[in-house]
């Protein structure tokens, strides 16, 4: 099920998708966390819509690879999110490619499990980083220039737990809860800029992110098989994207049907 807020728009967001080849031409775009799962999903249909894009993740032999496989508009840029330096360095090369995007995907996620005084220091610092810091990092950069210019889309993958809670998942929420707030407070402030924010909010979606957690043998999870796929949620991301550039997609609902 989708539900669409911001905009009269239908339910059915795969009937709009399927016929965006050439629809983003020329469009220049960045996605975060783009070796594998969602962001490698959404970097493939953005490519085949006719879009350069700038790979982000961690992992750089693995974004490499998949770079390769989707041709000259893909571009590999291996980049540790949760580094500020890192970061700061692959903003620059940004900049000397393209300058302010198109389009900003942040999409890269961590994701850490436990109760309150369970998980250690580093690891929720970790997770803070690359889920809150990182996006608000890059929208920080980019966003002024969008503003200057007078066009951009800022779109930003949340989860069910921005607006849910569920133990062990204080740090995850917290890092969801506060991207979700960075995106409507962006929304605000650029109404009727001509940069447009939307927000993706997916429930479970079957991707790598899961391996350590084993969410089968786990009581109150949602099996895996009964996980959205990554390709629906690069489907919403695309469909958002392509709108007319008139109307902003202020946030978008996945739940498996």
């Amino acid at each position: 099920m989708v539900r669409a807020r911001g905009a009269d728009v239908g339910a059915d967001v795969g009937a709009d998708v399927g016929a965006d080849a050439g629809a983003l031409d020329g469009a220049n775009a960045v996605v975060t966390g783009a070796s594998r799962g969602i962001g490698l999903s959404i970097a493939r249909l953005l490519v085949a819509a006719g879009a350069r894009v700038v790979m982000l993740a961690r992992t750089s032999a693995d974004l490499k690879r998949e770079a390769l496989t989707l041709g000259d508009r893909a571009i590999d840029l291996p980049c540790d999110l949760a580094d500020a330096a890192d970061v700061e360095r692959a903003l620059v090369m940004i900049s000397e490619r393209m300058g302010a995007p198109d389009i900003l995907v942040n999409n890269a996620g961590a994701f850490a499990l436990g109760a309150v005084g369970a998980l250690s220091g580093d690891t929720v610092q970790r997770l803070l980083a690359i889920n809150l810091l990182a996006p608000y990092r890059l929208a920080n950069a980019f966003v002024p220039l969008m503003r200057t210019r007078g066009t951009g889309h800022v779109v930003t993958i949340g989860s069910i737990a921005d607006r849910h809670t569920y133990p062990e998942n204080a740090a995850y929420a917290a890092s969801k809860f506060g991207v979700r707030a960075v995106h409507q407070v962006m929304r605000e402030e650029l109404r009727g800029s001509g940069v447009r924010v939307s927000l993706v909010s997916p429930g479970p979606v079957d991707t790598p992110l899961w391996d350590s957690i084993a969410p089968d043998t786990r009581a109150g999870f949602t099996p895996r098989a009964s996980m959205l796929r990554a390709d629906a949620v690069a489907d919403a991301v695309l469909w958002v994207v392509t709108r007319p550039g008139e109307v902003n997609i202020d946030e978008v609902r996945l739940t498996h049907s």
